[in-house]
C-alpha cells in the first residue's frame, strides 16, 4: 500500500498516511481541524539489496580478467567518495 505525505496549508503540520490508491484524499488536518490538507510529492522508497547487482545483472559484455592486466572499476561510492554514506 502506498504512503502519501500531506501538509496543512494553514498550520504547516506534516503527516504520512498509508492509503489505497482508490481511497479519497484526506482534507481535514488532524492538528488544527481545518480542511486545508494538500498531498505533496515525496521521495519513494527504493532500495537495492544484495552485493554486486550491477555486475551480475548486465551479462552482455566481457568480464575483465586478471591475466590481461585489466582491473575492475570500483563503484562510485567506494571509499566514501560520495555524500550518501
Amino acid at each position: 500500500m502506498p504512503t502519501y505525505e500531506y501538509v496543512c496549508k494553514e498550520c504547516g503540520h506534516r503527516l504520512a498516511v498509508e492509503q489505497r490508491m482508490t481511497e479519497a484524499r484526506l482534507t481535514d488536518c488532524p492538528q488544527c481541524g481545518k480542511p486545508a490538507l494538500e498531498r505533496v510529492l515525496s521521495a519513494s522508497g527504493f532500495a537495492l539489496k544484495g552485493s554486486g547487482w550491477y555486475q551480475t545483472d548486465f551479462k552482455g559484455g566481457s568480464k575483465p580478467s586478471e591475466d590481461k592486466g585489466e582491473t575492475a572499476v570500483p563503484p562510485p561510492c567506494a571509499g566514501g567518495a560520495c555524500a550518501c554514506h
